[in-house]
């Protein structure tokens, strides 16, 4: 071994060992010169292109199916070792998890006939009834060449953990980009049974999924949520040591089997991506499952909580979670009735579940009261979808007496307390209710609400902790409206009396809403007027234009210039109408920003001939400019409502055109598929309402906003913004409407613990992009 490699070995990867064999418990062996091949070698292996440990998964299979016989187990081996040269290494990860997780079908032929049965691969019940193993540099023979592992570690003889390991001084993304990719790359098979990829240099340490980017590698850096964070920022090195805080949460032998079996998913909604939860819904999902086991008082009249973890944290996800750990390790008999107020979240949830595989009954979504009524009345759903509204007409009698039954209600302050709500409660008098927000209630006589309703917090992760793990990104804010000085604070305070006047069962509906603004015969001309809408318009283009290159990399000395095409932004209107107008008055101006680059395009080349050279990184730059310009789509998005050709026609508008692509979305793909896609050149969307609530885009930097909002509304639209994405470092929102009075009221509500740091970074008026 060379001196470079004795020191990782000495300082990193022995201590690592040490502590998964000394703290957790596991076996350890180093193999890099030491191992021998044939069946009673160190491994057993019969040589390096061996990924399974083919003695040690034998054992366990004896030891935990003692009544099947040899022919069953020899068949379980089949299925475990198989490698299906047309499946991606991806498409193997998720089979052979399954196999793991549910155990491996097997059919017996007997003198009585042929059974169905299955071989258990894994104990998840008692975890000292497997065998743990980690092998340190470990040879595996590549396509190309062999490759040596750092750490392996086996469960059963399967490689279900892999860690790579770079000494102190070195980087921990080098880990990444130099080590763990290209050893997937070279030898794939032992990737097939992993179930985490850890990186470490010994003080800092990230893990991810297979098939993740680098952008979704996150710390590990807390055992309990009471515990203080080690690292208060996600770029900045941790104040102690984050490798064993990592190996104890994450590879001690109970997590690393409750994570295996109940905190992986794989999300088909946009591609196969494989999920494994992060820290914090690792631990308030199992929070939440242990205040339902509990013999507290709550519990006993329904009262299962609050888990409020900040918007964008992958709550929808802790859901899937929180249900299917409940089903498999509490009780397979609970129906699960996802509860929300809006069409959005309704949609955006049931599509998770279903894409997750954990909804597979198509009629587990109510279509209508009656509909609800005779789902809840059927005890052998797993899952019921519904929205709230469902509810009402009034209940006289109990739908079900079941007491297992959980209600899980999806930001449940809005609609959890009217009339609704009691007609829902009136109907499902002995079931559970669990309340999942991102914007919880802090302050005013509706916090007593939410206890009585729901009972206290059961897990909490606020703006501020989201941000330092990197899980959610930050957020600027810049109030653009009042440089164009078009903000009138007077009128922004007529809007919300009459927002506030007119709620009556939790939050406006946006179609309320979006009547609401024309009623405001006074104000709604001043918000609409040509100039306005004009002047913003303008403003818009000027500003997006200029954050073409955004989220793109920088590009290398003699690379060719790179443009950015994962830059997106959202545009939100009062209603509908302004959503057209706006549109046409953006396109106008776009088009003429073209224009304008494309003339300083032709000079600038004229000077480059005429200095001689043949090359100028700026030339390059403005032709890549204009070519993402030009390549920029534009569409307005909203919902249909009834007479509404009419209705536009009226102010002299078309409605058909933006209808049919609403309706028809683009060569196949539907608006909302090609919005999410990073790539696609659907960049600029102009909404109202829609898109606002339930609706994650990774790669959408800048929110663009023209409607008076507050509370909780406002929260939702800003949090658009926060999800993270490959080499985007914050959101940003831009302000026409001069809501930042409106935006700390917000925050004082709906976000006590987060409000310093949110609030610190949304009142900065940056300039410039």
């Amino acid at each position: 071994m060379s001196r470079r490699d004795y020191s990782e070995d000495l300082l990193v990867q022995e201590p690592a060992a040490a502590f998964l064999e000394k703290t957790l418990k596991w076996r350890s062996v180093y193999a890099f010169d030491s191992e021998t091949y044939g069946p009673d070698s160190l491994l057993g292996r019969k040589d390096r292109s061996e990924v399974v440990l083919t003695r040690e998964l034998i054992v366990a299979l004896k030891k935990l199916n003692p009544k099947l016989p040899d022919s069953a187990l020899a068949a379980a081996m089949v299925a475990l070792l198989d490698a299906d040269p047309t499946k991606s290494m991806l498409q193997h990860n998720e089979a052979k998890w399954k196999l793991m997780r549910d155990g491996v079908s097997v059919k017996i032929k007997s003198a009585d006939g042929e059974s169905d049965e299955r071989v258990r691969v894994i104990d998840f019940d008692k975890p000292d009834n497997n065998d743990f193993l980690a092998v340190r540099e470990l040879w595996v023979k590549g396509t190309s060449w062999d490759r040596r592992c750092d750490i392996v570690g086996f469960v059963n003889g399967l490689p279900l953990v892999f860690i790579e390991l770079k000494r102190h001084d070195k980087g921990l993304k080098a880990a990444f980009d130099d080590n763990y990719r290209d050893n997937k790359d070279t030898i794939p098979q032992l990737f097939h049974y992993n179930a985490l990829v850890i990186v470490s240099n010994g003080v800092d340490a990230r893990f991810g999924a297979l098939g993740n980017g680098w952008d979704h590698f996150y710390r590990w850096k807390r055992l309990t949520e009471a515990d203080a964070d080690p690292a208060p920022k996600p770029d900045e090195p941790p104040k102690k040591p984050l490798l064993p805080i990592l190996l104890e949460g994450m590879c001690s032998k109970k997590n690393l089997l409750d994570i295996v079996e109940n905190f992986t998913l794989f999300d088909s909604s946009e591609g196969v991506v494989k999920i494994v939860a992060r820290n914090h819904q690792y631990l308030g999902v199992n929070l939440a499952i242990a205040n339902l086991q509990s013999n507290s008082p709550h519990v006993a009249t329904g009262h299962l909580g609050v888990f409020w973890h900040t918007q964008g944290s992958g709550k929808s996800y802790s859901m899937v979670f929180f249900c299917q750990k409940i089903h498999r390790k509490v009780s397979a008999r609970y129906t699960f009735v996802l509860m929300t107020d809006r069409k959005e979240l309704d949609a955006q949830i049931y599509g998770t579940f279903v894409n997750c595989g954990a909804a597979t009954n198509k009629g587990d979504k109510a279509r209508n009261g009656d509909g609800l009524q005779r789902l809840l009345k059927d005890q052998n759903r797993r899952y019921v979808f519904s929205l709230i509204h469902k509810f009402h007409e009034q209940v006289k009698e109990n739908w079900s007496l079941r007491d297992d039954i959980i209600v899980v209600s999806d930001e449940a302050h809005r609609t959890q307390y009217g009339r609704l709500a009691l007609n829902m409660r009136k109907a499902l008098q002995n079931a559970k209710f669990i309340g999942f927000t991102g914007t919880p209630l802090i302050d005013g006589p509706e916090k007593q609400v939410t206890r009585q309703v729901f009972g206290d917090y059961v897990s909490v992760y606020d703006f501020q902790r989201a941000v330092a793990d990197g899980a959610t990104l930050p957020l600027y804010y810049e109030n653009r409206g009042e440089k164009l000085q078009i903000i009138d604070p007077e009128l922004n305070r007529r809007i919300e009396e009459r927002i506030d006047a007119a709620k009556a069962d939790g939050e406006l509906t946006p179609e309320q809403e979006e009547k609401l603004y024309r009623q405001l015969a006074r104000d709604y001309p001043v918000l609409t007027s040509d100039s306005h809408l004009g002047d913003i318009a303008s403003d818009f283009v000027e500003h997006f234009h200029q954050r073409w290159r955004l989220m793109e990399p920088l590009t290398k000395p003699g690379e060719a210039i790179r443009y950015g095409g994962n830059s997106k932004s959202m545009f939100v209107c009062i209603d509908k109408v302004t959503c057209v107008r706006m549109y046409a008055l953006i396109k106008t101006r776009w088009a003429a920003k073209i224009d304008e680059l494309e003339a300083s395009l032709v000079y600038q080349e004229a000077l480059l001939v005429k200095s001689g050279k043949e090359v100028s990184p700026f030339v390059e730059r403005l032709r890549a400019h204009v070519a993402w310009m030009r390549e920029t789509q534009m569409y307005t998005v909203f919902s249909p409502e009834q007479n509404e050709v009419q209705d536009f026609k009226d102010w002299g508008l078309d409605v058909r055109p933006h209808r049919e692509l609403i309706s028809n979305g683009i060569d196949g793909r539907s608006l909302e598929e090609c919005f999410k896609d990073s790539q696609h050149p659907f960049r600029i969307a102009i909404v109202c309402a829609m898109w606002l609530t339930g609706f994650d885009v990774k790669s959408l930097a800048t929110l663009y906003l023209d409607k008076p909002m507050k509370g909780h509304t406002l929260m939702q639209a800003i949090a658009r913004v926060n999800r993270v994405a490959a080499n985007k470092k914050n959101g940003l929102v831009i302000d026409y409407n001069g809501m930042l009075k409106s935006l700390r009221k917000a925050l004082a509500t709906f976000a006590q613990g987060d409000a310093g740091g949110l609030l610190s970074a949304l009142s900065r008026h940056r300039s410039g992009i």
